[in-house]
């Protein structure tokens, strides 16, 4: 079935009749913003090497169950979505140092935003073969 369409007084034409137009606009926008926001989120992690100090505090932010399932050495389990993490928050030293870790650094990064607002100095390490390789910890099981 061809939809008719009027484009002026006299004139029609059918849908298989408009020609093609390129992909502008609201696509190319959407694909850029996508493109954008993927690239964030990977850049959201340190790419460096983190030098752990005496007193850092490593902190992986994913459920018990994940984190049971294997974590990094020494590593504290403050779970983001169950909101222990923001719990906690205000009883962690305002003077510390945190690295933050997760699956795959979404949840690294909302942690990392929610701790710097709290005031807190924290590295965003990532996900946690990230995390362990700018690290240096081991991934135990």
């Amino acid at each position: 079935m061809e939809t008719t369409i009027h484009r002026s007084p006299g004139a029609t034409a059918t849908r298989s009749d408009r020609p093609a137009r390129p992909a502008r606009g609201i696509r190319a926008a959407l694909a850029a913003g996508v493109a954008a926001a993927a690239l964030a989120l990977v850049g959201c992690a340190s790419t460096e090497p983190i030098d752990l100090g005496a007193d850092t505090v490593v902190v992986d932010v994913r459920t018990p169950a994940e984190y049971a399932a294997g974590h990094l050495e020494g590593a504290v389990n403050l779970d983001l979505t169950s909101g222990q993490l923001a719990a906690e928050i205000p009883a962690l030293d305002a003077e510390g140092d945190y690295v933050v870790y997760c699956k795959s650094g979404n949840r690294s990064a909302q942690a990392t935003a929610l701790m710097e607002g709290a005031g807190l100095d924290v590295t965003d390490a990532g996900s946690m073969q990230q995390a362990a390789d700018a690290t240096g910890l081991p991934i135990v099981r």
